[in-house]
């Protein structure tokens, strides 16, 4: 039982976590900042009221996902809901520790003098939910006992939510997955969506919607600055974050991450081997690996190292892409493997920041392309390799597993007017019976055919841009 002191001092924290209950709205800080993309959508799905069902906020560090709670509370503030019915608690913050979910629910009608209201219609937010152990069967719990409770929580260790909220809200959780910028919201969260302009171009079975810059050295500029530090909301807009992404970014999101989330969720106790690990992959992200190959350079089992590429990418800091032969078809046994940093920033934060001529523009352009398909929860991309040839990318169909179409991932002009060098591109096109493909560029745009085959080339930076845009059209 908590002593009176220790009571008064749990409502005065939660008192001051919800400032909207005096001032009918949140604090200017948090609404100054411009919105993710997935703000509407994340609105019209927490602000349902009429299915029973928790929502389950999650995503890596630093994405902005408590920004994108407090904007939902001024959303639904100025729908007309009543200030004082929504519920603000930060779960990590020492205040709570040994608190239960229900317990921070009755003190925070206490601290808003509601306890006996019979108004029950409430909005309640636990932010940094991970920190409470068991939360998922508390949560459930309170789902079922309080109907009038709209409770939404949010968490950073995606997969162990995710895992989780499987397991235990089946029926009763809905997950939202808040990833990093993409490079569309990049370039609109800085108000220049104006230096693109859509084009039809037909793609796949589809015509799809393209887009191109007038000037496309601005936009490789801004493209450049993406990679460099645009996953993080804070790093568009503080110049600090920016000069000096290994001191913030580095130490925000890729130490506490290794250092503490995934350590304290799986029992990792050899913490410098698993960052030994994620360094070498991070400097080497688009390459493609094997078990062997990584046990090998780090003298970690294999078993061990298989466990470490799954926490890494259940904290969303890694995504592993399988690959494919020429003909389209999946290996008996998946040796091989590339892996991609989910944000192409990070390597700037544990090295430094690239320039557009240096050699490791190619896998950047490439880690960031992924990045952007990586946003599509329902696609998964492949690689196509074999003894002599590689694509980049493949679409498979999920109904026959026939490709669907093939995109080569280039930071170069050079193969527009040297088509005949695409070789492996060719021949998976051939070989699968595509009559077309896509390559990208620095700064050409161009239709050609060669060997029978339409090979159309458009700016990487462009190409990036209309994944984004049509993936947030699409949601």
């Amino acid at each position: 039982m908590l002593k009176n002191i220790a009571i008064s001092q749990v409502l005065d924290r939660i008192r001051f976590e919800n400032p909207w209950w005096t001032s009918g709205s949140i604090d200017s800080y948090f609404s100054e900042m411009p919105r993710r993309a997935y703000y509407k959508s994340f609105c019209k799905l927490a602000s349902e009221t009429s299915i029973n069902r928790a929502i389950v906020l999650m995503g890596p560090r630093r994405v902005g996902k408590t920004v994108l709670l407090y904007h939902f509370v001024q959303n639904i503030i100025d729908s007309g809901f009543n200030p004082k019915r929504i519920l603000f608690i930060t779960v990590e913050n020492p205040i709570y520790i040994k608190i239960s979910l229900e317990e921070l629910v009755m003190n925070g009608k206490i601290a808003t003098g509601s306890a006996n209201n019979p108004e029950d219609r409430w909005y309640i937010i636990f932010d940094e939910i991970q920190y409470l152990k068991d939360w998922d069967i508390h949560l459930k719990s309170l789902v079922e006992s309080y109907r009038d409770i709209k409770f939404i929580v949010s968490g950073s260790a995606a997969a162990a939510l995710q895992y989780k909220s499987k397991e235990s809200g089946a029926g009763r959780f809905t997950d939202f997955m808040l990833p990093p910028i993409t490079f569309y919201e990049f370039i609109e969260m800085q108000g220049l969506n104006h230096i693109v302009q859509p084009t039809q171009l037909p793609w796949g079975e589809n015509q799809v919607n393209f887009y191109t810059a007038a000037d496309i050295k601005y936009l490789n500029k801004l493209f450049l600055d993406y990679i460099n530090h645009g996953g993080y909301p804070e790093a568009i807009f503080s110049e600090t974050i920016r000069n000096n992404p290994q001191r913030f970014i580095r130490s925000d999101v890729v130490d506490k991450v290794l250092l503490r989330d995934l350590p304290s969720l799986y029992g990792i106790s050899d913490v410098q081997q698993l960052n030994s690990l994620f360094t070498t992959i991070a400097y080497n992200t688009a390459n493609e690996f094997s078990l062997d190959t990584l046990s090998k350079q780090s003298a970690i089992p294999k078993n061990t190292i298989k466990k470490y590429l799954e926490y890494l990418e259940a904290a969303f800091l890694i995504k592993t892409i399988k690959r494919v032969d020429h003909s389209g078809k999946r290996f008996l046994r998946d040796n091989f493997f590339k892996i991609y940093l989910t944000n192409p920033s990070l390597r700037a934060a544990l090295f430094s920041p690239i320039e557009a001529t240096d050699e490791d523009m190619g896998q950047m352009t490439e880690t960031a392309i992924y990045a952007q398909w990586l946003h599509r929860l329902n696609f998964t991309p492949w690689y196509a390799r074999w003894n002599n040839g590689e694509v980049d990318m493949v679409g498979i169909s999920a109904k026959n597993l026939q490709a669907l179409w093939s995109l080569e991932i280039k930071w170069t002009n050079r193969y527009v007017s040297k088509p005949q060098e695409l070789k492996s591109l060719i021949k998976f096109c051939k070989e699968n019976s595509l009559s077309k493909a896509l390559i990208t560029t620095i700064s050409l745009q161009k239709v050609i055919i060669y060997d029978n085959i339409e090979l159309n080339f458009i700016p990487a930076s462009s190409y990036a841009y209309t994944i984004g845009a049509n993936t947030m059209m699409e949601s």
